[in-house]
């Protein structure tokens, strides 16, 4: 149990912009955020996919603050578990998996009974649902466009956690779906062979993409700030 417990919380993605407000990072996702605002000034953002060329490199953590973070600004904000595969949003927010995206696009559930409330009156959420054995089938299928066209008409922002680019074809799939696409980069991680490759994938399949995140970035002794994510405040 103790095991369980302790993967638990490593899969559980620091909402640090709700746990340290005013911390340095919450800070460069308030800083995100604007720029995501001003990035279309001709047309409107409904839909946001965030993702990344390879795993681990924190489009999840970057997903979860950022709609954390639109909520408090006063938008009516949907966040969607978008990865059917390896789906994380429930353990960020303490959620069930029983029902979400995957009931919805079998048409087992409606919408609105996926829904689940956060402890923020404007954040709602869709879990990922039971794995299917099909995703990619299921987010090309018309309930998926229903779904996005319904949801539309309640929230000012929807936004979607999808899997990594170069893993899976899922996101290729959202990404023509949604307004605007940020691509999650791990400083001395992603090597520059992937990220180059991802980004060809998602302009392939007619993505708009808006702007990148450079997370996991360490910033040297003497700066101001001596910190990067993942070390708390």
């Amino acid at each position: 149990m103790a095991k369980k417990t302790k993967n638990l919380k490593e899969i559980a993605r620091k909402l640090i912009v709700k746990t340290s407000p005013k911390s340095f990072v919450s800070e460069q996702f308030r800083g995100a955020r604007t720029n995501i605002n001003f990035s279309m000034p001709d047309g409107e953002l409904k839909t946001l996919l965030v993702t990344s060329s390879l795993p681990g490199e924190g489009k999840s953590t970057t997903s979860a603050n950022l709609a954390y973070l639109f909520a408090q600004e006063g938008k009516r904000v949907i966040l969607i578990d978008g990865d059917m595969r390896k789906p994380t949003v429930h353990y960020t927010f303490h959620l069930t998996n029983t029902i979400g995206l995957s009931n919805v696009l079998t048409k087992k559930v409606s919408v609105m009974d996926a829904l689940n409330e956060t402890d923020l009156e404007n954040l709602q959420i869709i879990t990922s649902g039971p794995i299917p054995p099909n995703p990619a089938e299921l987010l090309t299928a018309s309930s998926m466009d229903d779904m996005i066209t319904t949801l539309k008409e309640t929230y000012d922002l929807i936004i979607f956690d999808a899997p990594p680019v170069l893993s899976v074809t899922d996101s290729q799939i959202l990404a023509n779906k949604s307004d605007g696409t940020v691509l999650v980069i791990s400083a001395g991680d992603t090597d520059k062979v992937s990220a180059l490759k991802a980004k060809e994938l998602l302009l392939a399949s007619k993505a708009k993409i808006i702007g990148t995140v450079l997370n996991n970035f360490k910033l040297e002794k003497d700066h101001h700030y001596y910190q990067y994510y993942g070390t708390g405040e």
